[in-house]
């Protein structure tokens, strides 16, 4: 025999199914627009927003729609996107980064061109001047 408090959260989910578990394209919809609500009050909704959130993540992951976005993300060095992210945050350009040389090497790393990543050394030097550990480039 279920407790009374197990029969209210089915009962709960049945209202709300798309909380466990989406299905379509409204659902999912749906399940962001109740994030938005949830996390205006993130501590009285933290457990709901833990399993919501596994929920959303879990469409966005299997989505045809998020197919190339997934893809893109996949092959995307994180050092790299680091570096991109702080570049945008402090206003740098090419030119602004001579710990990784020249402004063509800087273009070249950032873009991806065979044989030009960062190196430890490269590393090193952006986390002493973001004032961040350099493992954020690995």
């Amino acid at each position: 025999m279920l407790s009374p408090a197990f029969v209210e959260i089915r009962e709960a989910l049945s209202q709300v199914p798309f909380v466990a578990h989406i299905e379509t394209q409204d659902d999912y919809e749906r399940a962001l627009e109740l994030m938005d609500q949830l996390v205006d009050d993130y501590d009285a909704n933290r457990l709901l927003i833990e399993i919501l959130a596994v929920s959303i993540e879990r469409w966005e992951d299997q989505a045809t729609e998020f197919s190339d976005f997934n893809a893109a993300v996949a092959e995307t060095d994180r050092g790299i996107a680091v570096l991109k992210t702080m570049m945008v945050q402090h206003g740098l350009g090419v030119a602004d980064l001579p710990e990784l040389g020249s402004k063509g090497n800087v273009s070249k790393i950032l873009n991806g061109a065979e044989g030009k990543k960062l190196t430890r050394k490269h590393m090193e030097a952006l986390g002493k001047r973001f004032g961040v550990s350099p493992v954020l480039f690995f």
